[in-house]
């Protein structure tokens, strides 16, 4: 059970997921539209496992039974023998939708779809879905590799079944905390981090302090790897925006308005980590300069 998984959407968090599940033993197929973003992503991964080689986590063996362990497909007809499919492309309900609907004319019956959203209703999602009891929402925060917990969302019509396979899986195959959450737009983790950034924004817009002393005051106070800021720039400033503007949308209420320094961050494509720029500099690697 869950020798075979599949992952669509080979952007920065489907790179993390097929990485951290092909060190786990497990073998990848991961999807992404043109060869050229699975050029990109091969080269992504490639550089995230040579980090770890400079840093003597990994052997030069390890680094190439992980890249051999991960298949790279432009279709997701190769999905057929997966025993679980995890969804990860962008935040849009109706490409999201259209990649369950394909799935379910190719997956065997008693396969798993698990959608990463941060933010959209799993109800709707498995509506797409001839079988929706098998459809689930499976959360990871990134750096996967790092960071041990995965929300578990069930939608109306999602099993016992579904949700149990799926909590032994994230339990016992990834050994990672499963929390068990009720569809609410952001779950629990993208919700509380949103309003955190949100309201550093709102902290340096008005000028109390600047972005390094807002940081460090929250990483050295409250002992975070990273402060808000430098969260946003790794989260990517257009999902926090995405996110912000859905829940904004869902709840209706003003704290959830996103801050109109991180539109304007989006709208001049300064967008983070990604592009080397948002909050703070960082170099190709991901290091803040």
């Amino acid at each position: 059970m869950f020798r075979v998984i599949g992952v669509v959407g080979a952007g920065t968090m489907g790179q993390s997921i097929a990485e951290m599940l092909a060190v786990k033993g497990m073998d990848v197929h991961l999807v992404e539209k043109t060869p050229e973003r699975l050029q990109s992503a091969v080269d992504m991964l490639e550089a995230s496992l040579d980090r770890q080689m400079e840093r003597w986590a990994i052997t030069a063996a390890e680094k190439k039974l992980t890249l051999n362990r991960i298949h790279m497909e432009t279709s997701l007809y190769h999905l057929a023998s997966c025993d679980l499919v995890i969804e990860t492309i962008s935040e849009d309900l109706d490409s999201k939708k259209a990649v369950i609907r394909q799935l379910d004319g190719i997956l065997s019956k008693d396969a798993i779809i698990a959608s990463n959203t941060s933010t959209l209703s799993l109800t709707e999602l498995a509506g797409a879905s001839q079988y929706p009891e098998r459809v689930i929402g499976m959360h990871f925060v990134y750096p996967t590799n790092r960071i041990d917990v995965v929300e578990i969302i069930r939608g109306l019509q999602t099993s016992d079944d579904t949700f149990g396979r799926t909590k032994t899986f994230v339990e016992e195959v990834l050994a990672k905390t499963g929390v068990m959450v009720y569809e609410s737009p952001g779950f629990v983790t993208t919700r509380l981090v949103c309003l955190l950034i949100n309201e550093s924004l709102h902290v340096l817009e008005e000028g109390v302090a600047s972005p390094e002393d807002i940081d460090n005051a929250m990483r050295l106070g409250y002992q975070f790897e990273h402060g808000p800021l430098e969260m946003a720039d790794r989260f990517g400033l257009d999902a926090v925006l995405a996110a912000l503007d859905r829940m904004f949308r869902e709840f209706g209420e003003l704290k959830y308005r996103p801050s109109f320094l991180l539109k304007k961050k989006v709208r001049a494509g300064q967008l983070g980590v990604k592009t080397g720029v948002g909050f703070f500099k960082y170099d190709k690697d991901g290091e803040r300069l």
